[in-house]
């Protein structure tokens, strides 16, 4: 199963605001040893907003969807999941009585009557209209919830082949309902201790001195190399993090032959760096 990460919304293109979710998905999924394959960012137009969609339901991932699930006019991605998916909207059964029971406790708060036929109350409902065939994804924020959708139309399928969970934009809500999905329906993909990023820090190298030994080591050991070179480090300057990164007994041995190459190259090498 691979894992991607769809942000939604022209605030973010716009710089108007941060996205804080990338960093959050890759956390979340680090945790249960899982990787984020790819993360892709649209604004709110609904024509790529349903391409975008309709790539991601034929990929067979898991992908999560923030954003754009509101009942505002700029609020785009209910309806385009329906689009992608030939689907016509519905009010879900479930969401409606989350969303009732929502609008009755803020009524009570506020010390008033819950009007349940205002226009609007009735407007809310429309963030419960999701296409045919959506499950929802429970929101501990505010009860109001978000939805998932598989290709084929089965929602049991979603463990073996994927979909799409689409969840609000704001960080207070969507994090713990994908933490939710992760450990609801993924759980059989999670893998502890079983990857393992071992790298160390060489000064005054060159990438393409470097090429041959990484090729190397990619032929002899079942890791993945990697180079970051940087510029302007506030500690290190300008140097090269050169590492490997995969199963743990496959990392220390590649890892060694690393340093050990490094080393017959006399290259200069400071601190030595490991990430679980």
């Amino acid at each position: 199963m691979r894992f991607g990460l769809i942000i939604i919304g022209d605030e973010i293109l716009s710089g108007k605001r941060a996205d804080k979710h990338l960093a959050k998905t890759i956390e979340l999924l680090s945790a249960r040893g899982l990787p984020l394959a790819y993360a892709d960012y649209v604004g709110d137009d609904p024509d790529r907003i349903t391409a975008t969609l309709q790539r991601a339901f034929a990929s067979g991932d898991a992908v999560f969807s923030c954003g754009g699930i509101g009942a505002t006019p700029d609020d785009h991605t209910r309806q385009c999941a329906a689009r992608a998916l030939g689907r016509t909207l519905q009010l879900h059964p479930q969401a409606e009585g989350l969303i009732r029971e929502r609008m009755n406790d803020v009524a009570r708060e506020q010390g008033q009557p819950y009007e349940p036929d205002r226009s609007d109350n009735l407007h809310r409902l429309n963030m419960g209209m999701f296409p045919q065939g959506a499950n929802i994804v429970p929101n501990p924020f505010n009860k109001i919830p978000g939805f998932f959708c598989t290709a084929g139309g089965h929602p049991h399928a979603v463990e073996a082949h994927g979909g799409i969970f689409f969840l609000p934009g704001f960080p207070v809500m969507a994090w713990p309902m994908m933490e939710w999905v992760l450990d609801t329906h993924f759980s059989q993909h999670f893998v502890r201790d079983a990857w393992l990023e071992q790298s160390v820090v060489v000064f005054g190298a060159m990438e393409s001195t470097l090429t041959p030994l990484m090729e190397d080591l990619e032929r002899q050991h079942a890791v993945k190399v990697f180079s970051l070179p940087s510029v302007d480090h506030p500690q290190y300057g300008r140097h090269i993090e050169l590492g490997v990164k995969g199963a743990p007994d496959a990392v220390g041995m590649a890892f060694a032959a690393l340093v050990s190459g490094l080393h017959s190259m006399e290259m200069q090498l400071g601190p030595e760096l490991v990430r679980k």
